[in-house]
């Protein structure tokens, strides 16, 4: 006899499979879960019985009998998820089954600080929210710099004027009233990157982030890589150029720094509106500022790639709009700085997700956290 905790959890964890349709029967969800096909059964009817699940239909295979598939019920209530940066605000709605819809960004005032900063997630989850069907479940956010997810406090993050230890968590359950779960920003992208992009079938593999800063999530056999103190991916703080005694990575291989070294401008020129747009003009560039910023970037990623071996990279922000161009010219300059890598190829690709990417991976970890009552 399983306690009522364990019982909440193997019930959620079945939601899951059936969210992801790796199992979408009966049959399938036990073998899946390694539990009884009579205990998977009185799960799936609890489910059903709670409007949680659907079934309908007959999914004939090549041999036996058909099977009646399992589906979630979207109508069942709605997640959302709030991802930001020194720069914009952007939210999601997730409903049960996954399906989303985006709202505007919401532009930050420049060097906006923590306070104007919480209150503009709190309207974006009011707006974005408007009209949804059933409850709210739950609200995912992603934050960027260092987090504490089980504290729910966003710790420090050197781009927006005093954020430090920041109750994120304690503010928008008090707002909400639902569980609020927190992440460092690439961390929720790499739940986007399962859930609605590249990785549904990875278990290791990297985010790379160059955007106000430089850092990286990773994903280390299906598990999130947090570290002792919440810092793993913080690699902008590197020393760069490696003997440098002040520079750090973040002021060479972060978006504005990479838009100022093609334009050809420096460190405090300001910064286009659309930095994505103003990125593009360069996706056929090829002169010695190009490969300058390739030759920075395959020297990092030789590093990183010989010490965590992932199956792929996904580079997200504005740096996508240098295309795969820009991808695959890192990719070959890291073998030829590292020829082993030649018998185990590099996969680095921009994602193919848009900007919303970490406004979703907030909701699937809202999603994924969910719990029955």
């Amino acid at each position: 006899m399983r306690n009522p905790v364990d019982q909440r959890h193997l019930i959620a964890r079945a939601v899951l499979h059936i969210r992801s349709q790796r199992a979408t029967s009966r049959r399938a969800l036990a073998d899946l879960m390694r539990l009884s096909p009579t205990t998977a059964g009185q799960y799936v009817d609890h489910l059903i019985a709670s409007g949680h699940l659907l079934e309908h239909g007959f999914d004939q295979g090549p041999m036996g009998r058909p099977k009646r598939v399992l589906s979630t019920n979207a109508a069942a209530g709605w997640f959302m998820g709030v991802e930001f940066n020194a720069a914009r605000v952007q939210a999601v709605r997730v409903d049960f089954s996954g399906r989303h819809s985006t709202g505007e960004p919401t532009r930050l005032p420049e060097n906006a600080e923590a306070r104007v900063i919480m209150d503009e997630v709190k309207k974006a989850v009011i707006r974005v929210g408007a009209g949804a069907g059933g409850p709210l479940l739950g609200i995912g956010v992603g934050a960027p710099g260092v987090v504490d997810p089980a504290r729910g406090i966003a710790l420090e993050y050197d781009f927006v004027p005093g954020w430090r230890d920041v109750r994120v968590v304690d503010q928008l359950h008090k707002r909400f009233r639902v569980p609020v779960t927190l992440e460092n920003n690439l961390r929720v992208i790499a739940l986007a990157e399962r859930w609605f992009g590249s990785a549904a079938s990875l278990s290791d593999y990297v985010i790379l982030g160059p955007r106000s800063g430089f850092g990286m999530a990773i994903m280390n056999d299906g598990q999130l890589l947090r570290g002792a103190s919440c810092a793993a991916g913080e690699i902008g703080r590197w020393h760069w150029p490696v003997n440098a005694p002040k520079g750090e990575l973040h002021s060479a291989l972060a978006s504005p720094a990479v838009w100022r070294r093609l334009a050809g401008r420096s460190a405090r020129a300001r910064l286009p509106a659309d930095l994505h747009a103003a990125l593009s003009t360069f996706a056929e560039e090829d002169g010695s500022a190009w490969q300058t910023v390739v030759q920075d970037y395959a020297s990092v990623l030789v590093c990183i790639h010989l010490i965590l071996d992932p199956h792929s990279y996904f580079l997200h922000g504005p740096l996508t709009a240098l295309g795969q161009r820009f991808c695959d010219a890192i990719r070959n300059r890291m073998e030829a700085l590292s020829p082993a890598l030649r018998d185990r190829p590099v996969r680095l690709m921009p994602s193919a997700l848009g900007d919303d990417a970490g406004a979703l991976g907030a909701a699937s970890m809202a999603m994924e956290a969910w719990m029955p009552d």
